[in-house]
């Protein structure tokens, strides 16, 4: 049976049936089968099928949201049998939205030194996708936005709140000063992150808020790419302190507190809710509380 769940899960994933069968190893043929089996145990219908997939039945989307929660215990109970055999191992993949990305290290470099035998994967992904790619069991845990979009039905634990800063030039119309209103910071040629990612609907809310409507002088979907252009001068760009720090940037880049009004963001872990929760999950959930204090200092 929950080798047909897999199946279910791929399909939903690829949203094709040759992706999906390459996903899982087997042939074209042999996940249709399998699927078709399925339906036929069931009783209903649960893919919306014809030449092509195109998607699943009502049926077919509440058989997923079971087939999510059964295949997740069958991983979670093999995993919670091998630490006791041999101790806590395994693969922890981690889904990360972009503006953690700087700061995440610190968690994995802590998570490391305590379970040596885990192998870690991080991944760059937007807020929506860490939510996806959780709900398909294709990541364990995320770290994302808790407080501007909702989590629901996963579960979220806090790590540290995202303060914004202007990052500009140290030479430029504003690199003397100790603090920087939104409505100033909005004349200066800004380059931020593309309005998919989070962090940039965060800053045009912030600038909404004050009755401002920006237009970048330039967009893009990596923060190094903002980083560079940042560097390079001429351009200033919006991102909390806690991402810039750790990226060493010279005396003549300046980092600004942002004012009028001051604005903040929680960040956090996000997981599956399961009780109880896979072994490695419920590690990590250990480290981010023991690491939540730390970066919130600096933050």
């Amino acid at each position: 049976m929950q080798d047909k769940l897999e199946f279910l899960l791929a399909l939903a994933r690829e949203k094709h049936f040759g992706r999906a069968a390459q996903s899982c190893g087997v042939s074209q043929p042999n996940l249709s089968i399998a699927i078709k089996q399925l339906e036929n145990l069931l009783g209903v219908p649960l893919v919306d099928r014809g030449a092509r997939f195109f998607g699943f039945t009502p049926e077919g989307e509440r058989v997923l949201d079971w087939a999510r929660r059964i295949v997740g215990d069958m991983r979670a109970m093999r995993a919670d049998v091998e630490m006791m055999k041999q101790g806590l191992t395994g693969h922890l993949r981690i889904a990360v939205v972009p503006m953690a990305l700087p700061i995440v290290s610190r968690v994995t470099t802590a998570f490391a030194a305590l379970h040596a035998g885990v192998r870690l994967t991080i991944s760059s992904n937007t807020s929506s996708e860490v939510m996806s790619l959780l709900e398909n069991l294709e990541v364990d845990v995320g770290i994302t936005y808790l407080d501007n979009e909702p989590i629901t039905p996963l579960i979220g634990f806090p790590l540290y709140r995202e303060r914004y800063h202007l990052v500009t030039a140290a030479d430029g119309p504003f690199g003397d000063r100790q603090s920087v209103t939104w409505e100033e910071a909005a004349t200066l040629p800004l380059c931020l992150l593309s309005p998919d990612m989070q962090n940039r609907r965060i800053i045009d809310r912030s600038f909404a808020e004050i009755g401002v409507h920006i237009e970048p002088a330039l967009e893009a979907n990596s923060l190094v790419v903002l980083l560079t252009h940042v560097r390079a001068g001429g351009w200033s760009t919006i991102l909390p302190r806690i991402v810039v720090d750790p990226l060493g940037f010279s005396s003549d880049v300046r980092v600004i507190p942002l004012v009028a009004p001051e604005k903040s963001t929680l960040i956090g872990m996000v997981a599956t809710a399961r009780d109880p929760q896979p072994p490695l999950t419920a590690a990590m959930i250990l480290e981010i509380r023991r690491l939540s204090s730390i970066l919130t200092e600096l933050a």
